[in-house]
């Protein structure tokens, strides 16, 4: 379970995702992908803080460039920042996000459903 987050976080995580974040997943699961330059660990620990279920891979060095991997998914996605997403994310906010948000949300409609009927037993 995510920590609560101040009004200042919520617009950081969801930012950070419009502008850099991939919505998708692997077949099975959604997932949420955030790859970014290792200049902003500091950033991808301060996720990890806020959202400590989620996992941090790297850094990664090849093709000349050096990154790290943020990665939401299954369940922790669906109860930790799914919501958030949803509650933010919207056409009048940014069009192009809030299609991939939609469409991974309607590929994973099984899993989402399955995972929020799990958290009410």
């Amino acid at each position: 379970m995510s920590t609560e987050l101040s009004q200042f976080e919520r617009g950081l995580v969801v930012g950070l995702l419009i502008g850099e974040g991939s919505f998708g997943g692997d077949g099975k699961q959604p997932q949420v992908t955030l790859r970014m330059h290792v200049r902003h660990e500091a950033l991808f620990r301060w996720l990890v803080e806020r959202f400590p279920a989620t996992r941090l891979y790297g850094p990664y060095h090849h093709g000349g460039r050096s990154y790290y991997q943020w990665m939401a998914r299954g369940g922790t996605l669906v109860h930790d920042l799914l919501p958030l997403l949803e509650a933010e994310i919207d056409d009048q906010v940014d069009g192009y996000a809030a299609a991939r948000l939609a469409s991974m949300r309607e590929k994973y409609a099984e899993f989402i459903a399955r995972e929020r009927s799990r958290s009410r037993e």
